[in-house]
């Protein structure tokens, strides 16, 4: 196996020194194996995109000795290497989970959101969420009739889609440094996937593309790891 690694910021501003670290550690594992070092531009969130950041990130890698062996200015076989430029990609994936009933449409307002919160805190709940006991009372595509979806969907009617988080299921994965990690599943909300933008979040997209890249080794700083539980669920839904 040719191990195949990736840094993938997003050009939110200056790259800091974590930022670097991660970087390194990548490319110097990339180096060891004789494998491949990637980086790709994560910039689904336009809303935080800072002009000139990736400029700045390229060459604050390439003065650090860390440049890629793929990236949108080098290009390589699994371009393109900018979350911006596969949007088409990424709704063909979120249809998939839709017909395989691993995601579904979920038209709540921020509104009603936050009264669903303030409800669940004034019952006592500690951290409120959108998982599978509240999905149940919320407008989505698993609690309304079906033809009412239809309607929904047919006027244009916002809406993002999220993730079917399983209610009772354990999720196990091993991380190199703290060992084998376990996780119920009922700790874990239905996350949203693809936005009202049209545009998919953080998570759907690094899967995706982490799959589709051929990742072997995903190096990055521990601030990831309550995320590894959800993407670990991702995998299995698309069943990779």
């Amino acid at each position: 196996m040719s191990v195949r690694v990736r840094f993938a910021p997003s050009p939110t501003g200056p790259l800091h020194m974590g930022g670097v670290r991660t970087a390194l550690y990548n490319h110097l594992l990339a180096r060891k194996a004789g494998g491949t070092f990637i980086l790709r531009i994560e910039d689904t969130d336009q809303t935080r995109y800072v002009p000139g950041a990736e400029e700045y990130i390229r060459e604050a890698l390439d003065w650090c000795g860390l440049s890629p062996d793929e990236s949108p200015w080098k290009g390589g076989p699994h371009g393109p290497y900018r979350q911006s430029e596969r949007k088409d990609l990424y709704s063909g994936y979120v249809d998939q989970l839709i017909e395989a009933d691993k995601a579904y449409y979920a038209f709540d307002t921020p509104e009603e959101l936050d009264a669903m919160r303030e409800r669940l805190k004034a019952a006592g709940v500690a951290a409120p969420a959108y998982n599978a006991v509240t999905r149940e009372h919320m407008r989505n595509s698993l609690s309304l009739p079906a033809d009412e979806v239809k309607a929904r969907l047919a006027n244009g009617e916002p809406y993002v889609v999220r993730l079917k988080v399983p209610r009772h299921e354990e999720v196990r994965f091993e991380d190199r440094i703290r060992g084998w990690v376990v996780v119920q599943s009922s700790h874990i909300d239905d996350k949203v996937l693809f936005k009202s933008d049209g545009m998919p979040t953080y998570h759907l997209a690094n899967i995706v593309d982490d799959h589709l890249m051929a990742i072997t080794h995903v190096v990055r700083g521990e601030e990831w790891l309550p995320s590894a539980p959800l993407h670990v669920l991702l995998y299995q839904a698309f069943g990779w």
